[in-house]
């Protein structure tokens, strides 16, 4: 027997070798229905949680329709961030949402030059539901209210239009309280694949619709993370791949000899003058063998894939294993200090990602 078809043999899995001598054809994994998926998520959603069968349903159709494998790593990915987000309510309340939004009001009018005064009697304005802007803010209690609020406020008052140029502050929402900005973007390249509100803006807000964007944003792209969920958790927190560009940020460190922010973000786009991460590159332009242009090119790589082949990485990392004597991490955790009005303590990108790695890691123990 030749050597090439033994070797190919050799590579068969063995029940694909006796599925062949019984005459029938190689066997073949059952195919999974979707009732036995459901059943398998639903089996990993804490026994406390509300309509967990529905909750179980709409995941399986969102793992269905962006084509993931509903592993339970996979699955429990996305029940951790649900969970520590919004503990699986798909329009959770905020403490203090209504004196956030009008902090955030008075604020934005403070930016424009316009007097609380004329705020206040802007506010006192019927909306379309019958209720002034004033009181609805009063009662509000979800960011959807609060972004039905804004859109009203902008659509229907000439000083919301000043105050917002028709951005609704509202950025967030749904139980993964994932980035609208991002399920905008996101659509422009992939249709959503379910029957939809009037906007995307909207769909957020909805159980399976905040489900579809932010499993997406959890999981569909390539990471070069292995099976280390954290640095997902951290880049579902900080952007896309932010966690491989501070660990590349660490390793510019230590090659340079200068401090940097790791905060994954490498260069800024738009600025006059280059920022911290892109200065520290620049000042070893000659040990890596790379002009400014080149720089600033493979730098601009570094918010999607093509990072991962750069030349730069790889010259950088190779400088500070050389430099240091010691291998240099692929993948940091960002240090950020998350900023938000709603925010009213210290965290961290650290703290978001491993408070729900611990979750993760107990979601996969009820499995």
């Amino acid at each position: 027997m030749h050597l090439p078809l033994l070797r190919w043999l050799a590579n068969l899995p063995l029940v694909a070798l006796l599925g062949g001598c019984a005459g029938d054809g190689p066997s073949r994994a059952p195919m999974r229905t979707p009732e036995s998926i459901q059943a398998d998520i639903q089996a990993l959603i804490p026994s406390t949680v509300a309509q967990r069968a529905a909750w179980a349903v709409d995941l399986q159709l969102v793992f269905a329709a962006l084509k993931l494998d509903p592993s339970p790593p996979s699955v429990c990915a996305v029940l951790a961030v649900t969970e520590q987000e919004s503990t699986f309510n798909a329009d959770p309340p905020v403490p203090n949402l209504a004196k956030v939004a009008r902090e955030e009001i008075l604020r934005r009018a403070e930016r424009a030059g316009v007097p609380a005064v004329a705020v206040n009697l802007a506010l006192q304005l019927r909306s379309p539901d019958g209720r002034s802007y004033d009181d609805r803010l009063d009662a509000v209690k979800t960011e959807r209210e609060l972004s039905l609020i804004f859109e009203q406020f902008i659509d229907e008052v000439p000083l919301g239009q000043r105050l917002f140029a028709r951005l609704n502050p509202v950025r967030t929402g749904g139980p993964m309280q994932v980035s609208i900005g991002f399920a905008e973007s996101h659509v422009q390249s992939r249709p959503y694949p379910f029957p939809a509100q009037d906007t995307v803006r909207h769909e957020v807000f909805t159980r399976r619709g905040g489900l579809y964007f932010g499993t997406a944003h959890l999981l569909d792209y390539a990471a070069p993370y292995g099976p280390e969920m954290v640095y997902r958790f951290a880049d579902f927190n900080a952007g896309r791949f932010a966690s491989r560009n501070a660990g590349f940020q660490q390793a510019l460190a230590v090659a340079s000899g200068r401090k940097i922010d790791l905060d994954g973000d490498l260069f800024v786009a738009g600025a006059a003058e280059p920022g911290q991460t892109e200065s520290a590159v620049r000042s070893l332009a000659g040990p890596l063998g790379l002009d400014e242009r080149t720089i600033r090119r493979e730098l601009e790589l570094s918010d999607g894939p093509e990072f991962e082949r750069s030349p730069l990485l790889a010259k950088v990392f190779a400088l500070a294993e050389q430099r240091s004597g010691r291998a240099q991490p692929r993948a940091v955790i960002p240090r950020i200090v998350l900023q938000s009005p709603k925010i009213t303590r210290r965290l961290t990108t650290e703290w978001f990602a491993r408070r729900v790695e611990e979750r993760y890691k107990r979601c996969l123990q009820r499995g």
